[in-house]
């Protein structure tokens, strides 16, 4: 028979049907046994008459169980009042024992002073936590939700290299791996290939995928591999355009996230998942500073200058409250130095991309970029970039509409969203400068 899943089980009130899941808590009462078994959508309890003389194999069988052990039962769905567990309970006739768990190395269920780096190193089990199961839905619903509107839009989805022939972006913070008999890196994003897509006339196209950045970096926003949600589409007017749709993405993300699973979030996390509302508040940079300096007596450090720190995203995230009643702020008008040399800048030189700071963190760096082969090569000489970018400019040679697009790291994302403190707990499996395993 197939397997039924607990949020399937009213389904089949008076039927008997095959479940199978984990052992979560074992009651051995004086007449009868209780065991409640947990899948990954939700909790049921079983019970087990210790009478009759034909469940004495069965009674057997539950009071060797052991927490986390794995069984596959045979079993009638009885609709029970009494029972907290959605009012229903499995009476089985049959059970099976199919992975015996050892002693748990700490409690998932209560992770308070269980050190991090111990939970990682047992990811595996630290994933069975409730609100760690929690964190990986609403990741998947997220990525639902901006997916569909994508697809409704007409964008086409694509899969580019990660192994490619030359750093990409820059020459820095990349991984070397040896390729057969040369050098190859693993890509620290999609861009190149999303704009050669734009050169081969796609229009609108995007990914979900692999990211790599070898920056030996340990704070908890930070690692060396995450899942990147990527997009870039043709025949724009500005950046304006780019910041449009990222709204209109968010919106659609937010809102599967909250019709999904809002009431659980706020059960687990006491997170209210927030749907914003178009126009995001847009602030110039050197405007912004003013208001650090007027509002909150801050000046942005002179290296810092022409871009952000992570102080002043803080401040922004405060002054989008105050000012606009947003957790949302778009910043434009960067230095171009601060920026890759694929932005565009207008007749003045003047940047034409923003950041999005939601939270007190940027989550996105987004532009219009340079289409124009020669203003490309420019900005690249300017850089000082040369043979790393010359399969690059390539794809501009031959006509290439104006397009812009962006970049949203989901796990960073997912972390603002349920308040989570590092990366390392929102992230499937956490990659950082000293974490290669498991």
């Amino acid at each position: 028979m197939k397997k039924v899943y607990v949020n399937e089980l009213k389904n089949h009130l008076g039927e008997e049907i095959t479940f199978s899941g984990f052992v979560d808590v074992v009651r051995d009462k004086k007449w009868v046994q209780f065991v409640i078994l947990r899948d990954s959508t939700g909790k049921v309890q079983m019970t087990v008459e210790k009478e009759p003389a034909e469940n004495a194999s069965m009674v057997e069988q539950v009071t060797a169980l052991t927490h986390d052990s794995v069984i596959k039962i045979t079993a009638k769905v009885v609709e029970n009042e009494a029972v907290k567990l959605g009012g229903l309970e499995l009476i089985p006739s049959n059970i099976e024992v199919l992975s015996k768990a050892e002693e748990l190395p700490f409690d998932y269920n209560n992770l308070d002073g269980v050190n991090l780096d111990t939970r990682l190193d047992y990811r595996w089990l630290d994933l069975r936590n409730e609100k760690n199961m929690l964190i990986r839905q609403v990741e998947t619903a997220l990525t639902q939700g901006m997916r569909e509107f994508l697809y409704a839009n007409n964008f086409t989805e694509i899969h580019t290299p990660k192994l490619i022939g030359a750093a990409s972006e820059s020459g820095s913070e990349v991984f070397e791996v040896k390729y057969f008999d040369r050098k190859a890196y693993l890509a620290q994003s999609p861009q190149f290939y999303k704009q050669m897509a734009i050169a081969a006339g796609m229009d609108k196209v995007f990914e979900v995928g692999p990211v790599f950045r070898a920056e030996n970096s340990n704070t908890n926003r930070h690692s060396t591999e995450f899942t990147g949600f990527d997009l870039e589409f043709a025949h724009i007017d500005s950046y304006e355009d780019v910041m449009s749709l990222e709204e209109d993405l968010l919106i659609a993300g937010l809102t599967k996230v909250k019709e999904k699973y809002g009431d659980k979030i706020k059960e687990l996390f006491g997170i209210e998942v927030i749907i914003p509302t178009k126009p995001f508040p847009r602030m110039a940079l050197k405007d912004l500073y003013q208001k650090f300096h007027d509002k909150y007596g801050f000046d942005i450090p002179t290296e810092d200058v022409g871009d952000m720190n992570a102080e002043a995203e803080k401040l922004t995230f405060k002054l989008a409250q105050e000012e606009f009643n947003s957790e949302f702020m778009f910043i434009t008008d960067y230095a171009a130095t601060k920026r890759p040399f694929y932005h565009m800048r207008d007749e003045n030189g003047k940047l034409q991309g923003y950041d999005l700071i939601w939270r007190g963190t940027e989550i996105t760096s987004g532009a219009q970029r340079e289409h124009r082969y020669e203003e490309l090569l420019k900005n690249a000489q300017e850089k000082g970039l040369g043979e790393d970018v010359k399969f690059y400019l390539q794809f501009f040679k031959y006509g290439c509409p104006p397009h812009g697009g962006f970049g949203i790291g989901l796990d960073r994302l997912t972390m603002l969203l349920l308040g989570l403190p590092s990366l390392k707990e929102t992230e499937f499996i956490f990659r950082g400068p000293n974490r290669l395993e498991p």
